[in-house]
């Protein structure tokens, strides 16, 4: 199996998703491919004493208009109706990040009233070793670094934006999928056209100010192996639990999705009855609200399997 090594330069880099989007590399089923990534707002380093950002690399609109993201990765194995499989093997925050509160529109800052003047701004120093991470103002967090957009575009005409999550993966913001977790997305279109970015060095459930703390990543190692079966959303295999994945603009059908796939999982892995999966999912599932502000609202379904003795 090959290993390949891609590191942000202009021709690595965009910010849409597309199925007309030349790929940047081909590689096969079983390979890994290790990733450097900006942070998502595509700048070259921590904001200036006078406030000022510079930008990595000129961006090209309307494609580069969303996060920073790496790809997309051809893979020559991958067909529509078949799933991808990512393992995160190993992820490294870079030595600083972002984060802010209020100051833009949207439904959180809009409902809470926070959506004028300027925000809350920190400007974080990471401690990748220890896992810490201090901010401009003195606050001291510890870290929990995950990516927080992993996926491929759907099988339609023209570019999408990276903001919402779907059916395919993309956005997501789970900060379940940790090293040893693996990801799994339905394959929309052939050879997949896998991308990443946006890495977040910690965040809540919710990340209810829009934003985690954001960072570039050193070292994002991902193994991509095609696996023939179907799925119609997104799984994941953590180190300890199942997940499922759920998203729309109503929380309630976002929270049903997840659970809908959670059952359907639990039926495959237990040959459990339908009615049996959901009195047990009622026993041991938790449903956790993903994040609130990517257009689309998004639901995870967790089991935890030392729940669950078989």
């Amino acid at each position: 199996m090959a290993i390949y090594t891609i590191q942000p330069k202009r021709s690595t880099l965009h910010g849409s998703f597309s199925r007309e989007a030349s790929p940047i590399l081909t590689i096969q089923s079983g390979d890994t491919v290790r990733f450097e990534t900006l942070d998502a707002d595509w700048n070259a380093g921590p904001e200036q004493a006078n406030g000022r950002r510079v930008e990595f690399c000129t961006r090209k609109h309307p494609q580069d208009s969303g996060h920073a993201l790496i790809g997309p990765l051809y893979i020559a194995d991958a067909k529509v109706g078949q799933s991808l499989a990512i393992h995160i093997n190993e992820l490294r925050v870079g030595t600083w990040g972002w984060s802010q509160g209020g100051g833009f529109a949207s439904a959180v800052n809009n409902r809470l009233g926070m959506q004028e003047k300027e925000g809350y701004h920190l400007i974080w120093e990471l401690d990748a070793t220890n896992m810490i991470g201090t901010s401009d103002k003195g606050h001291k967090i510890r870290l929990h670094p995950f990516m927080g957009v992993m996926g491929m575009p759907p099988d339609e005409p023209d570019i999408h934006s990276t903001i919402p999550p779907r059916y395919c993966g993309g956005n997501i913001d789970c900060k379940e999928l940790i090293p040893g977790s693996t990801l799994y997305l339905p394959i929309p279109v052939d050879g997949g056209l896998f991308s990443v970015g946006d890495g977040h060095a910690v965040q809540g459930d919710g990340e209810v100010s829009g934003l985690a703390v954001e960072c570039p990543m050193e070292l994002v190692d991902l193994t991509f192996t095609v696996e023939d079966r179907a799925l119609s959303f997104p799984r994941a295999q953590t180190p300890t639990s199942k997940i499922t994945f759920g998203v729309h603009k109503d929380l309630h059908e976002a929270s049903m999705i997840a659970l809908e796939g959670m059952i359907d999982w639990m039926q495959e892995l237990y040959g459990y009855e339908r009615k049996e999966a959901l009195n047990l999912a009622s026993l041991l599932v938790d449903l956790r609200i993903t994040q609130l502000v990517n257009d689309v609202v998004g639901v995870h379904a967790v089991l935890d399997e030392d729940k669950l003795i078989i």
